[in-house]
């Protein structure tokens, strides 16, 4: 069926007037439907959920409510105390009363609200929008950070689980086509080394969760910039968006990845390697935002591991992206031979950066904790 015929089987009022596709996002297909009566108007977020990442999107649709049922609630009865107004989507139902369709084919189809006079971008654009995208980050991990996890679905076994992704790079570089390719250019044969001087130490967060020193809290799972709203009227941050990979894990790779993916000026896929490094500014100014609502729930032994978990993030993307090249690209999309290798190139050279900094990146950490 196609998504007009999809979009009018919700519980929207008047009539539609177009759906039509949105975004930039390369999981879900996603649409802006409007809708109108004689003297309004509606518009939300249409999406087909893709089964190839996600198994059992009931999983997902079960986490996204519990989240939003809770967080909705909680903002209620702070807002005479709010210094803004904070939003969260809600689900819309079916007209069945389900919180999705299930179409002829098996698809998940699901109808989320639009976060209203609102916009993302796609990098940090001052000092004063990373505070803000800092300020999303810590207030909405404050806000789950008392839901019992276990109530949560693990909806994507191993995902920011950095010594997991050893196993994908284990497994291709046992075929003779990924040995091939990992030998084959110099840049290959570094990023190699790069890794396995680290391999030892990537289970930091994993060892302080096993030893119980860290525990397990619901995340947000891909905190980056183009996943915080800011209010187009006054500028500072309204909401956080993307709520699918809402599950149980450490808070430290939330953090670590809003950093990664903020702090790194020339984006992931800077064709100039000298242009990559971390930002320290703004490095500070998300760190301040971030713990102006965090500090409420991080305990010290939290506070011990965040220069790791920035680290960590960025070792963890390249290496992914290292891996994928081995097996062909399967998992991340590409525009040329050799893309998910430069890509990983990228994140090394960031997290060399991020090495470089540590006592400056500690400090700044210390300072605003």
């Amino acid at each position: 069926m196609n998504p007009a015929g999809i979009a009018v089987q919700f519980s929207v009022n008047g009539r539609p007037v177009s759906v039509s596709p949105t975004g930039s996002g390369n999981v879900n297909d996603t649409y802006l439907a409007i809708f109108r009566t004689t003297f309004s108007e509606e518009r939300f977020i249409l999406q087909r959920i893709n089964q190839k990442v996600f198994a059992d999107p009931s999983l997902i649709m079960a986490n996204l409510k519990v989240i939003t049922n809770h967080v909705h609630r909680r903002l209620e009865a702070e807002a005479d105390d709010a210094d803004r107004i904070w939003q969260l989507p809600r689900i819309i139902p079916a007209k069945s009363g389900e919180d999705y369709i299930l179409d002829a084919k098996g698809d998940y189809w699901r109808a989320i609200s639009l976060i209203a006079s609102a916009r993302a971008y796609d990098s940090i654009q001052s000092l004063e929008h990373a505070h803000e995208a800092g300020q999303v980050l810590g207030q909405f991990l404050r806000l789950i950070s008392d839901i019992d996890p276990t109530r949560l679905h693990d909806t994507l076994g191993g995902f920011h689980v950095t010594p997991h992704y050893f196993e994908g790079l284990d497994a291709a570089l046992a075929t003779d086509a990924g040995r091939e390719l990992a030998r084959s250019t110099t840049e290959a044969r570094s990023c190699l080394k790069f890794i396995e001087e680290r391999r030892d130490w990537c289970s930091v967060l994993e060892t302080a969760h096993a030893n119980g020193e860290l525990k397990l809290r619901p995340t947000h799972g891909d905190p980056k910039i183009s996943n915080i709203m800011i209010d187009e009227d006054t500028g500072k941050g309204t909401s956080i968006i993307d709520l699918d990979t809402v599950k149980p894990g450490l808070i430290h790779y939330d953090f670590g990845d809003c950093l990664r993916s903020a702090c790194n000026p020339a984006g992931e896929e800077e064709q100039d390697l000298e242009k990559v490094f971390f930002d320290t500014d703004l490095c500070q100014a998300i760190v301040k935002g971030y713990m102006q609502y965090a500090a409420e729930f991080m305990t010290d032994a939290d506070r011990h591991y965040l220069y790791d978990s920035i680290r960590l993030i960025t070792f963890e993307l390249g290496l992914r992206f290292f891996a994928d090249h081995l097996v062909g690209d399967i998992y991340f999309k590409t525009k040329y031979e050799g893309h998910n290798l430069y890509r990983a190139r990228v994140q090394f050279k960031l997290c060399q950066s991020i090495e470089t900094r540590e006592p400056v990146i500690r400090r700044i950490l210390d300072s605003c904790g």
